[in-house]
């Protein structure tokens, strides 16, 4: 029997990942409440675990990891930005990850992860072999796609689907636009809410009217917002994956992301690469992709094709295949 911990799914990348896997698996729901990746929760997973025997496998589709199992078991580890991007951690965190989870990849039958950038920081981090660490891939849903309504603002805009954590590198991303030589009709547009500190940025490089943040947007209306944008910008520092990226592309939206980590991977040549560091360089792939109509169509076309090499029926069929593996 499988045991999955379905407490991951939710409105967030490991959510949408848990929601998409799990649907497609045949089960049980372990009996247990609260977050999956509060204090404690390894022993208590343990606790709530007990039962199982070799003939059983336990499976999380994020990170948490029980003190002790005596079934196989199989995790997932989507990134290591709590080890590589401190500022995004804690304390408390980073001890986990030293302590129990790094001796659990040890122990487990098998780790899950997203890309191939991941895997080898997973393997090098842990030391584990290759064998041991699978890379299964996010997927796009249908809903993804150039048809359909667009979000509805009344203005023409850039795109960043982000959250307000610093490697999102939104700080940079606000001056490249307000030092990109581009129309001031065009707007930049941020989901989420705004931060104190965002907010002081936007105001010191003048760009109130310009600069907007959706709040949280519905999974179901997150197509349209894409669909509306001249151009998805993600510079980001640091992503496991990336999944804005395949979603934008999948909606037949021009992508400037990236040129680190797992960006360059998943957009595999069909979005325009930056150094996320640099402003400038920012600035310029900004005015290039607005002016550029014959790039925007490319990368349009380059990007629908590699959007369709990815859907959440391969990766849980995938993942399928690392748990029945690892079952007796």
């Amino acid at each position: 029997m499988i045991y999955a911990d379905q407490r991951w799914i939710g409105e967030h990348g490991i959510g949408r990942f848990a929601r998409r896997v799990l649907a497609q698996l045949e089960y049980r729901a372990i009996n247990l409440d609260g977050h999956p990746a509060a204090a404690l929760d390894a022993w208590r997973l343990a606790r709530a675990l007990r039962q199982l025997n070799d003939a059983d496998i336990f499976f999380s589709p994020g990170y948490n990891t029980p003190l002790t199992c005596r079934a196989p078991f199989v995790f997932t580890i989507h990134d290591l930005s709590h080890i590589y991007c401190p500022e995004n951690s804690s304390p408390l965190i980073r001890l986990y990850y030293s302590t129990i989870l790094k001796k659990n990849c040890q122990r487990a039958a098998h780790i899950l992860t997203v890309s191939e950038f991941t895997r080898r920081q997973i393997m090098e981090w842990a030391g584990v072999s290759s064998a041991k660490v699978m890379n299964v891939s996010c997927g796009v849903d249908p809903e993804y796609q150039p048809s359909g309504n667009a979000y509805g603002l009344p203005f023409p805009y850039l795109l960043c689907v982000s959250n307000r954590k610093g490697h999102k590198n939104e700080i940079r991303l606000i001056e490249a636009f307000g030092r990109a030589r581009i129309s001031t009709q065009l707007h930049l547009v941020f989901t989420g809410q705004a931060t104190a500190e965002i907010s002081s940025c936007i105001a010191r490089h003048e760009l109130t009217t310009r600069v907007h943040f959706t709040g949280v947007v519905p999974e179901d209306r997150l197509p349209s917002l894409y669909r509306g944008a001249e151009a998805l910008v993600f510079p980001s520092l640091y992503e496991g994956f990336g999944l804005p990226v395949l979603e934008a592309m999948a909606c037949g939206t021009p992508v400037v992301t990236a040129n680190v980590t797992a960006m360059p991977e998943v957009s595999a040549g069909a979005a325009l690469l930056v150094n996320p560091t640099s402003v400038d360089e920012i600035a310029r792939a900004i005015e290039q992709i607005v002016s550029d109509a014959a790039l925007r169509a490319r990368l349009r076309e380059k990007g629908l094709a590699r959007a369709a090499e990815f859907s959440w029926e391969n990766t849980a069929t995938k993942v399928r295949k690392v748990l029945g593996a690892n079952s007796v």
